[in-house]
Order: structure tokens, then sequence, then C-alpha cells
């Protein structure tokens, strides 16, 4: 799978003079982000926010679940779903992904993309003290999911001094 680049387009609402964030700036901080926000929707409709690890892999984002996990049986429902990551702070950059998730079952795939996870967080996967050791084991036999979710389109937020809203746009996906 090969990551596309998106169209990168400067929002209406980011301040005069300010120029949209590049996508490999976002990609930077997505890269180095630990935290995301994985927004789904509940079969009644309610939302659903949780925290996890992600990783860009596979020419899109990655997070892993257990099957019968709330944010599973959502995406079992209704694939389409939201990655959040950011500062946290009135400056940095936050950066948004929308798209629709679906599970990798390919065992490459798996082996590639939990390597991935492996180098981003590093000895919290490949340590026995860290608190994930072993997911990679427990994903590439089928004991956890992993989900890709295709970016349909995605966002980032520069803050302070200048604010920035740039849209990235996914054709294809």
């Amino acid at each position: 799978m090969v990551d596309a680049e998106p169209e990168v387009v400067l929002g209406s609402f980011s301040s005069p003079g300010a120029r949209a964030t590049p996508w490999p700036s976002a990609r930077k901080v997505i890269d180095e982000a630990e935290v995301f926000w994985l927004s789904t929707v509940r079969p009644d409709g309610r939302p659903h926010v949780t925290t996890l690890l992600a990783a860009w892999t596979l020419g899109g984002m990655c997070f892993t679940t257990g099957d019968q996990e709330r944010k599973a049986r959502n995406l079992d429902d209704n694939p389409r779903c939201v990655l959040t990551t950011g500062t946290n702070a009135l400056t940095g950059v936050d950066v948004v992904i929308e798209g629709v998730a679906s599970v990798v079952d390919e065992r490459s795939e798996l082996e590639r993309a939990m390597a991935d996870f492996e180098r981003k967080y590093g000895t919290h996967l490949t340590s026995p003290e860290g608190t994930w050791y072993r997911l990679g084991e427990a994903v590439i036999a089928g004991d956890v999911r992993l989900y890709r979710v295709a970016p349909t389109v995605g966002f980032a937020f520069g803050k302070l001094s200048t604010f920035s809203q740039t849209r990235y746009t996914w054709q294809n996906r």
C-alpha cells in the first residue's frame, strides 16, 4: 500500500498571512504523537471517544483493539471514524484524520504494521515491563484486531501566534 499525498488547502478560518501546514509537517505530528483520541458512533447514534495508541502505517492510520471492545462493536456497525492528536495546549499543531476503518487480516500487513508500532512505541511494546508487551504477537495471531483507517479528509490546526486551518483531502480512497 503506497502513501498517497493529499491535496492541501488553507482554510478560510485562518489568520491573515497564515500558510497551510504542509502534509510532511502534519505527518511529523502524527509520527511523534504517543496518544490519539478515536471517535466512533454507537449503534444508537451516541458518540464514543477513547484514547489509544496509533501509527501511520499501511497508507493510513492504524490502531488495535479487542473484538468485544466498544470501539470495535461501533466500527462493526459504522466504519466511519475520526482520529485526533495534538499538543493539548494553545501552541503547536493539532491533527485530525477522518476516514473509514477496516480490519487488516493479511499476515504480511499485520507484521509490517506491528513492526512500525514497535519502532514508534519501543519498550512499551517490546519489553517485558512494557504495558503492551507482546501486543504484536497477539495481533499477528488474530487475538487482537488491527484496524486501518483509510483517510478521506484531515485537518491541521496551527495555534498561536498565527492560527491556521489546513484541510487535507485524499482522492480515490
